[in-house]
């Protein structure tokens, strides 16, 4: 909890009381379908809902966005994005049931209204978005053929509508065919734990 308020002090005392049952809700979850890797359900804060969070450090979305998190698996990034934008809504998606079952059962327990957590594939999701957010689901010219779809014309936010996915490692190969216009930044510089090294946010606008 103490990681997540190092980088964001400002968070209201609902956001705080929100963040602060994360870890009680995903061990009781995770105990009984598997979410987290048991080895890391410890780092909880740092892997998971920091990691989430470096989102909201590359864009602050305004009130009235809308966000499809294409597979949320327990509901990550789309949880700590809901926590740290109640007035933006966010769809959740993932093609395994018993995963968005647990988002459900987190959201509902935290109290987020801004929230919908669908059992889904994503080539049968038919709706627009301002921004689709991923971590980690699949290669990323991959995971483009899937959501273009889902990207709206309309932007309301500093930036175009788009793709906003976390990765890991070598992404010299998966950005190659967006390099004329994808934006890389690496999470390092906003967070100092050493997890974050080699970490980075793509961002793709609509094309």
């Amino acid at each position: 909890m103490e990681e997540i308020l190092k980088y964001f002090p400002l968070l209201t005392a609902e956001q705080r009381r929100q963040i602060a049952m994360l870890d009680a809700l995903y061990r009781d979850w995770n105990s009984k379908i598997n979410v987290i890797s048991r080895k890391d359900i410890d780092n909880l804060y740092v892997h998971h809902v920091l990691h989430s969070l470096a989102i909201a450090k590359f864009i602050s979305f305004k009130p009235g966005t809308r966000v499809l998190d294409f597979g949320t698996g327990g509901g990550f990034p789309g949880i700590p994005l809901a926590i740290m934008f109640p007035e933006v809504s966010f769809r959740l998606i993932d093609g395994t049931g018993k995963k968005i079952r647990v988002a459900t059962e987190v959201a509902t327990a935290l109290g987020l209204k801004n929230v919908e957590a669908v059992h889904l594939r994503g080539e049968e999701e038919k709706g627009k978005y301002d921004f689709i957010v991923s971590r980690a689901v699949m290669p990323l010219p991959d995971l483009m053929k899937i959501v273009r779809k889902n990207i709206g014309a309309k932007s309301v936010n500093a930036i175009e509508n788009g793709v906003i996915v976390l990765k890991g490692g070598d992404i010299k190969d998966e950005i190659k065919p967006f390099s004329h216009i994808a934006e890389t930044e690496e999470i390092s510089q906003w967070f100092s734990e050493d997890w974050f090294n080699e970490k980075y946010i793509i961002y793709i606008p609509r094309c």
